[in-house]
């Protein structure tokens, strides 16, 4: 263990695992966060996990309550409306910059994504697709090489990676990426444009289509499924 690591403040893990938690859908929206109880779940005092939460809130994956306890925030239509409207923006100009400027390294990095994401689609691990499919947006974002981008999408970075994990069909989200991989390979400007707008088409659908399927009995339409627009992967 290094000397940053080891002196490392211990709410940063409790930050991350939390957040891990939130995103992949352990804990599920609404669920009550209290500080006792998971300082008892991570061995920590209440400190780092007081300190966590203040993180999450400013992420905005938590909604603070009163005196100890808080709940994994409830997106609503509205919010994903917004966040996927946001996204679009950013992610359209990301892989046009990205099939620009891409490097070898930056290359070898995005085909190192795909290829978990491949993986992990094809044996049915939907934690590790999700998660592979957020690095590999990340990396485009990297390759894009624009300094205000990166600092949006750090802005932005837990929700997205949220909303980037609102998928089940990871075989067509993983092939989507696999196209999109290739184009930005030939720095081809104009099909990567045509196949992320695509892609962002996809997204919407697949959220939609697990937002139903995570939404309560009692609160599904007469379709089995939410008013409203929702965001994508």
């Amino acid at each position: 263990m290094t000397g940053a690591e080891e002196f490392r403040p211990e709410s940063e893990r409790v930050t991350r695992v939390l957040r891990d938690q939130i995103i992949d859908g352990t804990r599920a929206p609404g669920s009550r966060l209290v500080e006792r109880e998971i300082a008892a779940e991570l061995d920590v005092s209440r400190l780092p996990v007081r300190d966590a939460l203040r993180d999450l809130v400013a992420e905005g994956l938590v909604t603070p309550r009163p005196r100890t306890w808080a709940v994994v925030r409830e997106f609503t239509a509205s919010d994903i409306s917004d966040l996927g409207e946001v996204r679009s923006a950013l992610e359209i100009l990301g892989f046009r910059l990205a099939a620009q400027r891409r490097t070898r390294a930056g290359l070898a990095k995005l085909r190192a994504d795909l290829d978990a994401e491949l993986a992990a689609a094809a044996r049915g691990d939907g934690q590790a697709a999700r998660r592979a499919a957020a690095d590999f947006h990340e990396t485009v974002t990297e390759l894009a090489d624009n300094a205000l981008l990166s600092e949006l999408n750090a802005t932005l970075r837990s929700r997205m990676r949220w909303m980037l994990g609102q998928h089940d069909d990871f075989s067509v989200v993983a092939e989507e990426h696999a196209e999109l991989y290739r184009g930005i390979e030939a720095r081809d400007v104009e099909r990567v444009e045509k196949l992320a707008l695509r892609h962002l088409e996809t997204s919407r659908d697949e959220a939609a289509a697990h937002q139903r399927r995570a939404a309560p009995e009692e609160d599904r339409g007469p379709r089995g499924g939410r008013g409203g627009p929702s965001g994508r992967t």
